[in-house]
């Protein structure tokens, strides 16, 4: 089992299994000229079952797989099979913009797949278009509808942008009310060395529930279980599905943080706001390491998990970043 030295118990990783992504999300992706990790350095779908088995035999029970964009990988049903065979106690999930599952969507829910998270910030065209550099809300929109005909539980995430998509509040709350999906607000966040974020753009949680609450009734609902993500969720009285509220900035939950990162290059970052990271994928390629030691290094990397709210506070102007590393580079 891994605890810090808050009394935190880690049960949850997010794992990035690529940097890559098609599409070129401005809050995301800030500069111009996007550099990939070498391919050489990007771990293998061996590396990753390797530490996934570790990581299992320590406690986590849950892991997301996140990228970049997920799909984009070669072979993902491959390994998404051979977790849910080789560890079957691992609850599995994915984080996806669902531009590229449209012909995996009958083979994801076979292999075992019971949910997807799905990014959507705005329901507009032409404001998907600005946002992402592409044309694909179609896709993702035909891609959400597939999920639920197949019963796999999707989770759409939105990224509170105001003066950007907060115009739409009431149109999500109408797709939460009509369909069986949670729509889930997350508040934008100055992550990345050339972060676009802007306080004009900060769009806080209490704001949106107070904004939801004009078009419908919200009822809060506690956390569910010991694996239970970040957001406050609302039940919908009057509707099919539910309201999430992810607020990392105003009123964040570093106290119950119960999670890891694995970046695609193999560094474990037990904070998102934190850069410091540990070097697993030496250790995880080594035949001289012996997966103990592998353990040792999980147990005190997680041993020295910060308090999240307090690097936020620390030496940060209004638009400074809180770390270095892009969102996309980290793992969502």
């Amino acid at each position: 089992m891994i605890r810090d030295n808050y009394g935190r118990t880690i049960s949850y990783l997010r794992l990035s299994i690529t940097d890559r992504c098609n599409l070129n999300c401005f809050y995301c992706r800030p500069c111009k000229v996007t550099s990939f990790i070498p391919h050489n350095n990007i771990l293998t779908y061996e590396d990753m079952y390797h530490l996934l088995e570790t990581a299992a035999k320590m406690d986590v029970q849950k892991v997301r797989l996140t990228g970049g964009e997920p799909f984009a990988r070669r072979d993902i049903l491959y390994f998404l099979s051979r977790i849910k065979s080789g560890i079957p106690g691992m609850d599995l999930r994915l984080t996806t913009n669902a531009t590229l599952i449209a012909g995996k969507i009958k083979a994801l829910k076979d292999v075992g797949i019971e949910a997807l998270n799905i990014s959507l910030d705005t329901l507009d065209r032409d404001k998907y278009q600005k946002i992402t550099g592409r044309d694909f809300l179609k896709n993702v929109l035909t891609s959400i509808e597939r999920c639920l005909e197949h019963g796999i539980r999707v989770k759409i995430n939105v990224v509170a942008l105001k003066g950007v998509n907060d115009d739409e509040l009431e149109n999500f709350v109408g797709l939460a009310l009509s369909k069986p999906v949670d729509v889930r607000f997350i508040e934008f966040m100055p992550i990345g060395q050339k972060t676009l974020w802007r306080k004009q753009h900060f769009w806080p949680g209490d704001a949106i529930v107070s904004a939801a609450e004009k078009v419908t009734r919200l009822e809060p609902l506690s956390h569910e279980g010991k694996n239970h993500g970040p957001a406050r969720i609302y039940a919908l009285p009057e509707g099919a599905g539910r309201l999430g509220i992810i607020s990392p900035l105003s009123n964040h939950f570093c106290e119950t943080c119960n999670r890891l990162r694995i970046t695609a290059d193999g560094r474990l970052r037990t904070c998102l706001f934190s850069d410091r990271d540990y070097r697993l994928l030496p250790l995880i390629r080594s035949s001289k390491i012996s997966p103990e030691r592998l353990k040792t290094v999980l147990e005190r990397a997680g041993l020295n998990k910060p308090m999240g709210n307090e690097l936020a506070a620390r030496d940060r102007g209004p638009e400074k970043s809180l770390c270095q590393r892009v969102m996309s580079s980290i793992g969502g």
